[in-house]
């Protein structure tokens, strides 16, 4: 008689024939059938599930960010800040999967890139939304998605809408002002910038953080929120630099120094620059 241990002494489920399993609840085979590696190299399985495992996240960071700029409108404050909380984590998540794909050399890469054809991240709709939801809208953005109607409406969607800090904008103004009267028209379709007056208000609330209190929350969860933001675009970069060097990236982009050009943006300057001003 075997003497290994059964977790049905235990009163742990053994069948499953008429329930819903754990595979069954995260529909796992249509999420492990989908890696299709288009060579033969080792590598490539890696490089897939490092992108699919990104889009997933990507996609739960536009859920928390949509709750929360839902939150925000509805002035629930406190909602708002797990949310935010949460997705500088999903970025924190996003930044460590980067030191997976680092293992990959430049001679491992070789064996496949081929066969991306012209396939690139820069053609993700995921993180171009979460651009468009956080402020940095270039329409221009839109053109590598014509082939998908779908996507292009979507992203459209956003671009008629305030964005999340547009939003944050509006409660800064109400909450300081009493109204929104001298609330600058929201930059809907082009990258945020600077306004002064947005950043006099972030500089009143941060010269009296105890009488604003719940500003200068909200302010230093944005502040965080592009700290891992910017992260993950400064170990994209080098983890290409460190894969392609300065080849052209499959997608037609100058690869580094596009990358290189992308850790310039800001997401909520108003909220960096005052702190020279302090």
């Amino acid at each position: 008689m075997s003497d290994a241990y059964d977790p049905a002494g235990d009163g742990a489920k053994m069948s499953y024939a008429d329930a819903m399993s754990y595979g069954d609840y995260l529909h796992l085979d249509g999420i492990l059938g989908q890696q299709h590696p288009q060579s033969t190299a080792h590598d490539e399985m890696l490089f897939i599930i490092q992108h699919q495992t990104s889009e997933l996240w990507m996609k739960l960071a536009l859920h928390e960010l949509s709750a929360a700029r839902d939150a925000l409108i509805a002035g629930d404050l406190t909602h708002m800040f797990k949310m935010m909380a949460r997705v500088s984590r999903i970025f924190e998540q996003l930044n460590s999967a980067w030191d997976v794909l680092r293992t990959m050399t430049p001679a491992d890469y070789t064996t496949f890139r081929e066969a991306l054809g012209p396939s690139s991240g820069f053609q993700s709709h995921q993180y171009r939304l979460i651009e468009y939801v956080l402020g940095n809208r270039n329409p221009n953005m839109l053109k590598p998605h014509a082939h998908r109607p779908d996507m292009v409406a979507a992203l459209q969607a956003e671009l008629a809408r305030p964005s999340f800090y547009d939003e944050v904008i509006r409660h800064l103004f109400v909450t300081l002002d009493g109204d929104d009267r001298n609330l600058p028209a929201p930059q809907m379709t082009s990258p945020h910038s600077a306004v002064p007056e947005v950043q006099a208000r972030w500089k009143v609330v941060y010269e009296d953080v105890d009488t604003h209190w719940r500003l200068y929350e909200l302010g230093e969860k944005l502040v965080d929120l592009e700290d891992y933001f910017r992260r993950w675009r400064f170990n994209h970069v080098t983890t290409v630099e460190r894969v392609i060097g300065f080849k052209r990236g499959t997608g037609g982009t100058s690869g580094v120094q596009y990358l290189r050009r992308m850790l310039d943006v800001e997401l909520f300057p108003e909220l960096w620059h005052l702190r020279g001003d302090l």
